[in-house]
């Protein structure tokens, strides 16, 4: 995720540098070190808190010292809270972001929730930043950003599993993989797109000017959801998805 938000950053006016010791491809113009001791007497406005949780408490309190009198920490780690992440940094300043996948094309939906001592400024930036990698809810409490990471964080998963049982339904009706995936993937991104417009009805008017009574998507919508086990199957996927969430903070 790191890497996709990355590609999405560049196009700001900061001076970006990456501590990795695996990393070799990055971004023109970004600054890449293998090790901490390469940058221990710098110091910067924003260190970017992505790298495993279970990496944190080993790897981030090393950088404490790195944070400019005034900066902050931005957190793109699941899982672990922006009061941990602030009291392994002295006390830093913690602004925590939930990206998900499509950040790496500049569509993504990002949460963002201040955390201790993040002041208006430090959220000014971070909103900012985000939205270089698509659009952003900022949210008040990291209880809440447990819910944007079910909804949008893990969203991305849930869209690609419906698409691909979409594409084998339609391979069950006698279509290629080639013609299942276009015409599965044409229909979701025009359908999408058709909703996105600033002037377009609510998903509900939308679904019913495409069903005719007894026509052929009256039938396939019966199927589909007649019973709301399409609904219920919904509910319970982010429901799960938000309590694992909370298990991991």
């Amino acid at each position: 995720m790191g890497s996709a938000l990355l590609s999405q950053w560049i196009s700001g006016s900061e001076s970006i540098t990456v501590v990795d010791p695996m990393a070799s491809d990055l971004p023109e113009g970004v600054t890449l070190v293998s090790d901490r001791s390469q940058v221990s007497d710098q110091r910067f406005d924003c260190i970017v808190a992505a790298v495993k949780p279970q990496m944190i408490d080993d790897i981030m309190p090393e950088y404490a010292a790195n944070l400019a009198s005034g900066g902050y920490v931005l957190s793109i780690a699941a899982g672990y809270s922006a009061t941990r992440l602030s009291k392994l940094m002295g006390d830093a300043p913690v602004v925590r972001t939930m990206p998900n996948l499509p950040a790496a094309i500049g569509r993504g939906v990002s949460g963002i929730c201040p955390g201790p001592h993040a002041a208006a400024g430090h959220m000014t930036h971070a909103e900012a930043f985000m939205r270089r990698a698509g659009s952003t809810i900022t949210v008040d409490s990291e209880e809440k950003l447990d819910r944007v990471t079910a909804v949008a964080g893990s969203g991305p998963g849930y869209v690609f599993e419906i698409a691909r049982a979409y594409a084998e339904a339609a391979i069950a009706q006698g279509f290629d993989e080639e013609e299942a995936r276009d015409m599965v993937l044409g229909t979701i991104g025009g359908a999408i797109a058709m909703a996105s417009e600033p002037s377009a009805p609510d998903l509900e008017e939308l679904r019913n000017s495409v069903t005719s009574k007894g026509g052929t998507t009256a039938a396939g919508l019966n199927a589909l959801n007649g019973d709301d086990g399409l609904s219920t199957r919904l509910h319970a996927t982010l429901q799960a998805a938000y309590d694992r969430a909370v298990e991991l903070r």
